[in-house]
């Protein structure tokens, strides 16, 4: 697709990338897969943006950027709920609306959660893929913009997009108070853990520390301790896992999580729960339920009816995504 327009950085923000559905495939390789750290926000912002799941949104974390847009386009962000403006005029959440060349788009205080996603109409932001994607890995400097964060001066092509989209989504329900609760499914190596590791891990709040970071999260609570000693055969992860070093403090692998490791893995969290992991921020707590793989899919289907039933036309409906 051809640029038409710029979104020029005048400020970056704390962490702002590109991220698009990540670089699958390639595990096998050693590279790793990236993309979102909410799939869901990410997604209904494309929606709003009347593009494909699939496209390049511009993921915001804890403090936002300040952007000029050079181009007449239609933008869409959803997520944490951050003031917004645009030229000074308030913007609602989970909305998408249109902006004129030369006008200034402000993301101010954050109100709740701790990531919010920035569409852009046309086909999102359109920088050359690696190996089939735009998703920006930070740790291998793969992908998005030079492989990097967003900086100060920096230029992202999109398409000029005047055309009719979306108005606005209902989104999901942040985590309350800097605080979530997430299912978790036995992971590969339960067996390793006995019922007093268990109950650790589904009884108390565990703190996200502030080492964390979109490799994973690094939990403080109690030890994990286990009945089997030594470690495991190195293994694919995927996106939340819980790991469980020797020490016994849990890390929740997120987004940027490495391919494989060998550390024993006490728990999966559910694939219909990780929107509201992501959404929490160093210092937020999270606490952890125990569910079976039945539940986790039906866990899933309710949480895919949810999105779906906001991505119908004429069904619109209010709050944050």
């Amino acid at each position: 697709m051809t640029s038409a327009g710029v979104l020029r950085v005048v400020k970056p923000g704390l962490l702002s990338t590109v991220q698009d559905l990540g670089r699958w495939g390639h595990q096998a390789s050693g590279v790793p897969v990236a993309g979102p750290m909410d799939l869901c926000s990410h997604r209904l912002a494309n929606y709003l943006a009347g593009n494909a799941p699939d496209a390049a949104t511009i993921e915001i974390t804890l403090i936002g950027p300040e952007l000029i847009v050079d181009a007449d386009t239609v933008l869409s962000v959803c997520g944490a709920d951050f003031d917004l403006t645009c030229d000074g005029d308030m913007v609602a959440a989970g909305v998408s609306f249109p902006v004129r060349r030369g006008q200034t788009v402000r993301f101010g205080r954050r109100r709740g959660g701790a990531r919010a996603y920035l569409g852009v109409a046309g086909g999102g932001v359109l920088l050359p893929p690696v190996l089939g994607s735009r998703a920006t890995h930070l740790v291998s400097h793969m992908g998005g913009l030079d492989g990097r964060a967003l900086i100060a001066g920096d230029v992202l092509p999109v398409a000029a997009q005047a055309s009719s989209v979306p108005t606005r989504a209902r989104g999901l329900t942040l985590p309350s108070a800097g605080r979530a609760r997430v299912r978790v499914a036995p992971g590969p190596q339960a067996d390793w853990f006995g019922d007093e590791a268990w109950r650790a891990l589904t009884s108390v709040s565990f703190r996200v520390s502030p080492r964390s970071n979109r490799m994973g999260y690094r939990l403080e609570g109690p030890p994990l301790t286990r009945t089997k000693s030594g470690e495991a055969i190195s293994e694919p992860v995927c996106m939340g896992a819980i790991q469980v070093p020797s020490a016994g403090e849990p890390i929740l692998l997120m987004a940027d999580r490495q391919t494989a490791g060998g550390y024993p893995k006490i728990g999966q969290v559910i694939s219909a729960d990780l929107c509201l992991a992501a959404q929490l921020a160093p210092g937020d707590f999270i606490e952890f339920a125990r569910c079976t793989e039945r539940e986790a899919v039906a866990a899933l289907i309710a949480r895919e009816r949810e999105l779906m039933a906001q991505m119908v036309p004429g069904r619109e409906g209010r709050g944050t995504a």
